[in-house]
């Protein structure tokens, strides 16, 4: 089976496009979605990471903070911030 250079030129602008679409989509995961990009360019760790956020209503939201091995529970509203919960690790004796 050949290839004509026209559908060879097709199949390089298809693949080229592709590779592009997974580059954006990458690119947005790591710029917009919390914890994606947890690891810094240098690979070491992050000290502060959103693990998890949970709406409560429409304006209202829950989110799980994790400093170091400190866990912080905030509530997050229009015009206030409240922290509800600090979780510090159990120190091993």
């Amino acid at each position: 089976m050949t290839l004509d250079p026209e559908s060879l030129l097709k199949f390089a602008a298809a693949l080229a496009f592709v590779v592009a679409l997974i580059a954006a989509v990458a690119w947005v995961a790591k710029r917009f979605v919390p914890g994606a990009g947890a690891m810094s360019s240098a690979g070491r760790r992050r000290r502060l990471q959103t693990v998890e956020i949970l709406p409560l209503d429409s304006k209202t939201r829950a989110v799980l903070l994790r400093r170091d091995d400190t866990e912080h529970l905030v509530v997050i509203g229009p015009d206030s911030l409240a922290v509800v919960e600090t979780i510090r690790p159990n120190p091993v004796s």
